[in-house]
């Protein structure tokens, strides 16, 4: 009981916490549906994909078969990866219907992206949340080595990670709530709402992802980039070491984020100046 309520509680931390791969998403996604159901709801779909992939890594982890999670180099692929989706969404957000097409199954698949009014689609956070999973750090090492093993049968070896997965949807549903209710409460009208939700998403989500796979090309030449950091003395997990997750959170979120959301209000002026 102790090592489930211990998840959970690990899992909480992890949400509230600035990690590079769930803030930069839950933002972009909260943010494009400007609203503060839309903001739950994107940090819900996403941390329900990250609970899944958890729980599945945490029943492998119970009987030994999560290992292959721990090598050196598995979290630069795993960069590589999340930006690669990152970047993808972004485009996809910034041009469907314009000069960007997928093949046409493809294309019916996803959901639409218009400037009718209608926010970004939120359930594309489902996919981030699933590749973001398999990231590892201090907390998912615990998880699998630590607390997924001592489960007395299989039949509880994915609570472990399902109740991690847990914590973080709560505090990723308040983060997103929160991202969305911002927008939300911005005096504009629904089309420049959805104009600035999608610029600002597409932004994020396009060079955010670029960011983090030039992270990851750097890193699969220099290994050890991914362990370099600077203690700040801070007690706080995630916020304890100035090192690349960090930095990339800041960039991301503060740096694109924040001059995507600058640029678009400019915009939305010009236009209505026009």
């Amino acid at each position: 009981m102790i090592d489930l309520m211990t998840a959970l509680f690990l899992g909480i931390i992890h949400g509230i916490t600035p990690d590079e791969h769930t803030w930069p998403i839950t933002f972009s996604y909260a943010i494009g549906s400007y609203s503060t159901k839309g903001g739950m709801r994107a940090g819900f779909y996403f941390s329900a994909a990250f609970t899944a992939q958890r729980a599945i890594v945490s029943q492998l982890a119970y009987f030994a078969l999560a290992g292959f999670l721990m090598k050196s180099g598995e979290e630069t692929i795993i960069y590589f990866l999340v930006g690669l989706v990152m970047a993808l969404s972004g485009y996809y957000v910034l041009n469907r219907g314009k000069s960007f097409h997928f093949f046409p199954w493809v294309e019916r698949l996803l959901p639409a992206v218009s400037e009718d009014g209608k926010p970004v689609p939120v359930k594309l956070a489902l996919l981030h949340g699933f590749v973001a999973g398999w990231g590892t750090g201090a907390m998912a090492t615990i998880l699998y080595t630590v607390i997924a093993p001592t489960m007395p049968t299989p039949w509880l070896g994915s609570m472990p990670g399902f109740l991690f997965g847990a914590g973080s949807t709560i505090m990723q549903v308040i983060i997103g709530a929160a991202f969305g209710r911002w927008m939300e409460q911005r005096n504009l009208g629904d089309k420049a709402k959805a104009f600035i939700g999608r610029y600002v998403a597409g932004n994020t989500l396009l060079y955010g992802g670029i960011l983090f796979v030039f992270i990851a090309i750097i890193a699969f030449w220099m290994p050890g980039l991914m362990d370099w950091g600077i203690a700040t003395g801070i007690h706080i997990h995630n916020l304890d070491t100035i090192n690349v997750a960090l930095l990339l959170v800041i960039v991301i979120v503060a740096g694109i984020g924040g001059s995507s959301i600058w640029r678009a209000l400019l915009k939305v002026k010009e236009k209505g100046a026009s």
